[in-house]
């Protein structure tokens, strides 16, 4: 009897430590498993981060590396850049933070500058360096472009208030005679509402180009649009002896500024105007093709050789300096329109010919309201 108990009691604890084994090594199992997939999480984590990410170990070579790194040229062919292996040997060394701006040796996705900040990464007695890497190349070529528009700023403003500064000279100079002051004090004038012209639409295009969206969106006439805009610009077409005509009405909408859309059309016929011959058309036309108005300033001028269309768009671009300067222009108002159209998620387009005038179009998406 006493055998039986003990053997029953035997077979009983073996059990039990049997059930025991097997929630341990359930329990270690799912812990592997967190384990693995914590690892993995981590892993997928670092390859499709925004930013590059290298770790280094001691013996200097690349433990991880991950896809933007390589895009970037941080790690190409297994080896760290150039110009950021001594400053790896240098972080080891002293343990400080290092920052190297530089260009990858081959320029991939568009990238052409590239910031990278290297740290020491101390675990236990072990040392890493682990590189962050950023695509700096649009911050680059906005500050390119930031200096050039400066630049471009300064030597426009020169030309008016340079002007300005000499007739005054001249105008001071026959004081007495009224006829020598009527006309150099109209010059003035003039150079003084060309000043004032083109910081106006500097500011304009300083807000355009924000990133704050357009304030006054709102369903807006697109025939409404086109009659402002030609109205404002009968007289000057009238002196210089154009005909101004209006074709087709589209009754189509769309969703935007009034304000800055009539000064984008009026911008196009202003300049149709400006480089138009004597006795010859510009004709503004609307039309509906699919989802999109398109309003068309068509002129029979000069035209725009091939090589300069796609500048015209550009800020202070001028084909004839010359001429530009003669019709008071600030050459900023064909980049007004590029930037009112994008803000209004269209396109602004232009085909044109040399002696066989110019078509410009503004292409915006039609309003429907709630259809």
């Amino acid at each position: 009897m006493t055998t039986l108990v003990a053997f029953l009691l035997g077979v009983t604890l073996m059990g039990l430590a049997l059930l025991a084994f097997q929630g341990m090594r359930r329990r270690i199992t799912s812990r592997y498993k967190n384990v693995d997939a914590v690892s993995r999480v981590l892993q997928l984590s670092v390859q499709e981060a925004p930013i590059g990410i290298t770790v280094i170990d001691h013996n200097e070579d690349i433990n991880l590396c991950n896809y933007r790194a390589q895009d970037m040229g941080v790690v190409h062919n297994q080896m760290l850049h150039q110009e950021i292996r001594p400053l790896v040997k240098q972080c080891f060394t002293d343990r400080e933070t290092r920052i190297c701006d530089f260009t990858p040796i081959k320029k991939r996705l568009r990238v052409t500058s590239v910031r990278a900040i290297i740290q020491p990464l101390v675990l236990n007695d072990d040392c890493f360096v682990i590189i962050y890497s950023t695509d700096e190349s649009e911050n680059v070529r906005m500050e390119a472009a930031r200096r050039d528009f400066v630049a471009n700023v300064s030597h426009e403003l020169k030309t008016p208030v340079g002007g300005v500064a000499l007739l005054t000279e001249a105008l001071l100079e026959g004081t007495d005679d009224r006829e020598h002051v009527e006309y150099f004090a109209t010059l003035i004038h003039k150079e003084a509402l060309r000043l004032g012209e083109m910081i106006t639409e500097l500011i304009s295009l300083s807000k355009l180009q924000g990133a704050e969206a357009l304030p006054d969106m709102q369903p807006v006439l697109v025939d409404d649009i086109v009659s402002d805009a030609v109205n404002r610009n009968k007289v000057a077409a009238d002196a210089a002896e154009i005909v101004l005509t209006r074709k087709n009405k589209s009754g189509a909408m769309v969703m935007g500024d009034r304000l800055l859309l009539v000064t984008a059309v009026s911008n196009l016929i202003s300049n149709a105007i400006n480089y138009s011959p004597a006795k010859m058309p510009v004709i503004v036309a609307t039309e509906v093709i699919e989802d999109t108005v398109h309003i068309q300033v068509r002129d029979q001028g000069i035209g725009i050789a091939p090589k300069y269309q796609e500048r015209v768009f550009e800020r202070f671009f001028r084909v004839d300096k010359a001429r530009s300067r003669s019709t008071g222009g600030t050459g900023l108002g064909l980049a007004i329109v590029k930037h009112v159209t994008a803000n209004h998620d269209g396109e602004v387009t232009l085909h044109s010919e040399l002696s066989k005038g110019a078509t410009f179009t503004m292409k915006l998406p039609i309003y429907r309201g709630m259809q």
